[in-house]
């Protein structure tokens, strides 16, 4: 979907939640994704012409996204305090269903990973991007982000107990 010819609120209603999934993969706080989505829509909607005359206003917002966690991350690196996940009500109650349970269990996982490399894995397996699109989006060469790709999936495996394939 190109985006373009769509008021905002068309575009809103299409893409609303692929924003919100990119923004959760890329943020560790579900409540935190909803602000940055909701902060990068008001900024879009102020800037709807110019947004949805670009060349692909879907590439055009989820680059905001994308620049928006990163904006996040950077000044969140200065205050953020990790809690022990046991503090929590939740924490060690089995799941009802197994599905949810590995989706948090990779979610845990991906927010161990560096930035650049757990946002390659979001935009490449969570959003369907191809190499040249996350390309574009990151401002990097195709090489790096199959580089950053490689590199993320090792850690991820390494964090979560998976064997690597045999290469």
């Amino acid at each position: 979907m190109s985006g373009r010819g769509l008021s905002f609120e068309e575009f809103v209603a299409l893409r609303g939640t692929a924003l919100l999934r990119l923004a959760r993969g890329l943020l560790r706080d579900p409540d935190t994704a909803e602000d940055v989505v909701q902060d990068v829509l008001a900024k879009a909607l102020l800037r709807w012409g110019r947004v949805s005359s670009a060349d692909d206003p879907v590439a055009y917002v989820n680059r905001m996204v994308v620049n928006a966690c990163t904006s996040f991350w950077r000044r969140a690196a200065r205050r953020e305090q990790p809690v022990d996940a046991e503090r929590f009500p939740d924490a060690g109650r089995p799941d009802a269903s197994g599905r949810l349970a590995d989706r948090d269990e990779l979610l845990v996982a991906l927010r161990q990973l560096p930035p650049r490399q757990r946002t390659v894995l979001v935009l490449r397996y969570f959003e369907d991007c191809s190499d040249e699109q996350i390309a574009d989006l990151l401002d990097s060469s195709r090489t790096a982000v199959r580089s950053n790709a490689s590199r993320g999936l090792d850690s991820l495996r390494r964090v979560m107990g998976v064997p690597s394939p045999s290469r």
